[in-house]
C-alpha cells in the first residue's frame, strides 16, 4: 500500500537516481521561485500545509520518509504557497522542532543524501547562531560521504549554508525577511541589502 505522503515526496523528489540527476531534474522546483510551481504546489498540497501547520500529521514523523514529508509541509511549501507573506515562515518553529527530534533518532541518516539536504535546510533557515553553526557542521559531513561525481551539488549545498551561517553571525537575523515580518531595518542592514546576492 503507498504511504500518505508518498504523493509529496514523488513530486518533490521525482524519480531520478542520483543526486545529480535529481538536482538537475527537480532544481528549478525547489529553488526557482516561479509563480507557476508556487500555484502548483498550493493547487496541489495546501490543504496538506493547513494540516501540518495547524498540528496534524505526527503520525507521519513515526517514520523516516513520513518524517521528511512532514517536514517539507512546514518548511519548503509555506515558503512558496505563502511567499512573501509572514505566513511563509509560520511552519518553522515546529519543522526545527521536527528536525531535532528526528536527527536524534537517527532518522537523517536513514534517507536518500539528496533528502537529507531539506532536513538540513531547516536548521539554515533558523535566526540562531548555534543551529546555524550545526548546519554547516551538517553539510561538511554529507559533502564528505559522497561520491566524487555526485560531490558539487552537496557542495554547492554547504556554500549557502555558510553564507546564511555568516548572515546570522554578522546581524543576529536575516535582513531579507526584515520587510516581509515587519521588522524594522538598521542602517546596516539597508547597506547589506543593497548588494547583489544579499538575498536568498
Amino acid at each position: 500500500m503507498t504511504a500518505p505522503w508518498q504523493p509529496l515526496l514523488d513530486w518533490w523528489f521525482g524519480s531520478s537516481g542520483s543526486a545529480n540527476e535529481t538536482a538537475a531534474d527537480k532544481g528549478g522546483l525547489w529553488f526557482g521561485k516561479r509563480d507557476s510551481q508556487d500555484r502548483e504546489a498550493q493547487m496541489r498540497f495546501e490543504d496538506w500545509v493547513e494540516q501540518a501547520l495547524a498540528g496534524g500529521f505526527t503520525d507521519w514523523a513515526q517514520r523516516p520518509e513520513g518524517w521528511l514529508a512532514l517536514v517539507l509541509l512546514l518548511d519548503q511549501l509555506p515558503r512558496m504557497i505563502y511567499r512573501d507573506t509572514p505566513q511563509s515562515f509560520s511552519g518553522d518553529l515546529r519543522a526545527q522542532a521536527l528536525v531535532a527530534q528526528g536527527i536524534a533518532a537517527d532518522f537523517d541518516r536513514q534517507l536518500q543524501p539528496i533528502q537529507q539536504v531539506f532536513i538540513y535546510l531547516v536548521l539554515e533557515h533558523c535566526e540562531q547562531l548555534a543551529v546555524q553553526n550545526e548546519a554547516v557542521s551538517r553539510f561538511v559531513e554529507l559533502v564528505s560521504q559522497q561520491p566524487e561525481a555526485d560531490r558539487a551539488v552537496f557542495a554547492d549545498n554547504l556554500d549557502y549554508a555558510e553564507r546564511h551561517r555568516d548572515v546570522i553571525a554578522r546581524f543576529g537575523r536575516f535582513p531579507h525577511r526584515n520587510a516581509v515580518l515587519g521588522r524594522a531595518s538598521t542602517a546596516e542592514e539597508l547597506e547589506f541589502l543593497a548588494r547583489p546576492g544579499s538575498r536568498f
